[in-house]
């Protein structure tokens, strides 16, 4: 037997079924996607007793083997894969001490599947304050399979967990539930034996039902879907499918499982009557976005101030180290500048996915999926859309793929449509810059800082942009949509740190090298397009020097005067000037007009853009930090500075809206299956932008 043994952890979701990994795998992590799905896949390795190593995958939540939503079919999908390598040896089936029930029926399916199964007791460690009693051998004895109490928060059972996986991994199959084959149509099932013995009964009923027969010859193929019924039937069958199930769930549990009511302390109910009071659960929720957005520019100041004068001096000192030359000039004006346009700011990207992490944790954010549902239904959307657009405050790309949890598809297209309007992650580094540049650092009321309410409404101000065209498409887009609202609870509990900070560190690590990666990119190719341009850029250093006879300029005004000039004439300045007029009426000159387009990659390429633009043009010793280039930048036709607060604005008002994204273009093709959809996005977006950031400018001027 090889030393790896493979392993899927599956529950229901908010078994604790990501803590447990965490806890098994620790650092050891690596986020892929499944196989032809753009769906988060995580994997890691930990090492087991008698030398040997697991290769854990942690599969999406689900109630079912029967899924009702795209990501829930994935576990499926998995478990009946024709490649070897997906199909696990062991299934750690994850259960909620509190919600064995519901979690048995999910054990139940998977023990069907033939594969060696563990079943995972998690939060084991508030059995006795819950009241709860369970009868383990008993238990074992009745599902015929391993149980082992564990508790993933405080690393209780994990090395039981362990052993069992290693025992598994040699035991053979049994189940009690065979039996409820012969209970909904004995005759019907018997057929299914003679298909394949390669195959349990249920895999065979599943095969026929979720048309997966890839794994079958062509002859069993054939005699599979002989015995296909029509659709009323099979749904009858997975109806009584279920009821069987719960029912042999019912008896194990009243000779294994107890509460002791009397014991039970009902806080949960206390505390979601304040947080889902439909006054004091909104004045609690806008209370914690204040507490975030304040908390996003107090304490990330000092560590962003140290990062930008780290980037700086380690510019400086490669102009001392290297020779002069082409690759100096590389490395200080495009690669240095470009990456510590997105390295300025990770203290603010990780404050944000820390209190979002924490919220989750907690349990917090369904009461929040809860509280919106009334709210969301009125504008064509449902509560579960609030998990999109608020995951949107991340990444647009993976909160537009969370909207497979919505059944209709209706309330999932209108989703998907709006969610890139919720402030991201990305928008995050520009709006801060030009926020610390136009709105002044003082405080209202002694206490709550300009600059945190600033982009509080921000936030707001794309978050509201969401509703409203939200409420458009719902009046506008004629697909009819008949669907019920069902969120799970979780219990409320203290966040664990170490899940708290792989989340973080996770995130973060995601947004600086993938965005790390395409600023390296632009930068180099805007450092070219800034440095070199047509014959006539060659001749402009001997024309100004020229001029400089006239005009009487110090050596310091006359290399300005020079790099100013080779800016102008090279071509990314003639691309520049080109576009000009179009953005001019907004407060924009040439160079902001760049680090639009260039945004269009990804929005957070705009300030790496400007710092590359202002290395190769200013080579002032005084000014060296990214904000420092940007706040001398002067308007040459006023005199004044050009990132004013009518400037400042108008930016920031046309990033809010904006579809200033490929990649999230790439994903919404992908979810609706057409360029429709994107084109109707970025045109709609881009013109709202547009109009928006234009207003602006001409009424704060």
């Amino acid at each position: 037997m090889s030393n790896k043994i493979k392993v899927s952890l599956i529950g229901n979701p908010n078994t604790g079924k990501t803590s447990l990994f965490n806890q098994l795998t620790g650092l050891n992590q690596k986020v892929g996607n499944y196989p032809g799905v753009t769906v988060d896949k995580k994997q890691g390795t930990c090492k087991l007793p008698e030398g040997k190593t697991a290769v854990i995958t942690d599969l999406p939540g689900t109630y079912s083997i029967n899924p009702t939503s795209i990501d829930e079919s994935i576990v499926l999908k998995t478990l009946m894969s024709t490649n070897e390598e997906d199909i696990p040896d062991v299934i750690v089936v994850v259960a909620d001490v509190e919600n064995l029930k519901r979690n048995l029926l999910l054990f139940s399916q998977i023990q069907d599947l033939e594969i060696p199964t563990v079943l995972a007791i998690n939060m084991a460690d508030q059995m006795e304050k819950k009241g709860i009693l369970i009868d383990i051998k008993a238990l074992e004895k009745e599902l015929q399979t391993k149980v082992v109490l564990i508790s993933a928060r405080n690393k209780k059972g994990i090395d039981v967990l362990k052993k069992e996986i290693i025992s598994s991994s040699k035991s053979t199959y049994s189940s009690n539930f065979a039996q409820i084959y012969s209970k909904i149509d004995i005759e019907y099932f018997e057929n299914f034996k003679r298909i394949s013995n390669r195959f349990s009964v249920y895999e065979l009923w599943l095969m026929l039902t979720k048309n997966q027969t890839s794994l079958l010859t062509a002859e069993e193929k054939k005699e599979l879907l002989f015995l296909k019924n029509d659709i009323s039937k099979e749904k009858k069958y997975q109806h009584k499918e279920t009821i069987y199930r719960y029912q042999l769930i019912n008896e194990v549990l009243k000779k294994t499982y107890s509460v002791d009511k009397s014991k039970a302390k009902d806080l949960r109910s206390k505390l979601d009557a304040i947080f889902t009071h439909k006054i004091f659960g909104y004045i609690i929720f806008f209370g914690l976005l204040l507490l975030i957005f304040q908390s996003i520019f107090d304490w990330a100041s000092t560590p962003m101030d140290f990062i930008d004068g780290l980037f700086a001096d380690i510019t400086d000192k490669a102009k001392d180290i290297f020779p002069k030359g082409k690759l100096t000039d590389l490395l200080t004006e495009g690669i240095i500048p470009g990456i510590g346009g997105v390295v300025i700011f990770i203290p603010q990207i990780a404050i944000l996915f820390l209190f979002i992490a924490v919220l989750e944790e907690t349990g917090y954010m369904s009461r929040v999926v809860f509280l919106m549902d009334k709210i969301m239904r009125r504008f064509g959307m449902s509560g579960k859309s609030v998990i999109p657009l608020i995951s949107g405050t991340a990444c647009a790309i993976p909160a537009i793929m969370a909207t497979r949890t919505i059944s209709s598809w209706k309330e999932r297209l209108i989703t998907i449509l709006v969610t890139p309007f919720t402030t991201c992650s990305a928008r995050l580094p520009v709006y801060a810059i030009l926020i610390a540049l136009v709105i002044p650092d003082t405080k209202v009321f002694g206490f709550l800082s300009l600059q945190g309410l600033t982009l509080l409404s921000l936030y707001f101000l794309g978050f509201a942009a969401a509703i409203i065209a939200a409420y458009i498409l719902h009046k506008s887009l004629k697909i009819k949509s008949n669907t019920f609202f069902v969120v799970e609870m979780p219990n409320y509990k203290l966040p664990s740190l170490k899940n708290v900070f792989l989340d973080v560190l996770e995130k973060t690590k995601a947004f600086v090298f993938g965005a790390g990666k395409i600023i390296l990119a632009i930068s180099i190719v805007l450092w070219f397009l800034a440095s070199h341009g047509p014959s006539s850029y060659e001749n402009v250093e001997k024309v100004i020097t020229e001029k400089n006879v006239e005009m009487k300029l110090s050596d310091k005004e006359l290399h300005q005067k020079i790099a100013s000039a080779k800016l102008e004439s090279s071509y990314i300045g003639i691309m520049g000037k080109t576009i000009e007029p179009i953005v001019k009426p907004l407060g924009y000159d040439w160079k902001i007009g760049i680090g639009l387009i260039a945004s269009f990659a990804a929005r957070e390429v705009f300030i790496g853009t400007l710092a590359t633009i202002y290395s190769v043009e200013n080579n002032d010793e005084d000014i060296t930090t990214i904000k420092q280039k940007m706040e001398s930048e002067l308007n040459p036709d006023t005199g004044k500075k050009r990132f004013d607060f009518a400037t400042g604005m108008s930016l920031l008002l046309f990033y809010a809206f904006a579809m200033q994204c490929m990649a999230t273009l790439a994903i919404v093709k992908r979810e609706t299956k057409s360029w429709k959809w994107p084109i109707i996005q970025l045109v709609g977006m881009g013109v709202l932008a547009y109009v928006v950031a234009l207003i602006s400018y001409q009424t704060l001027s």
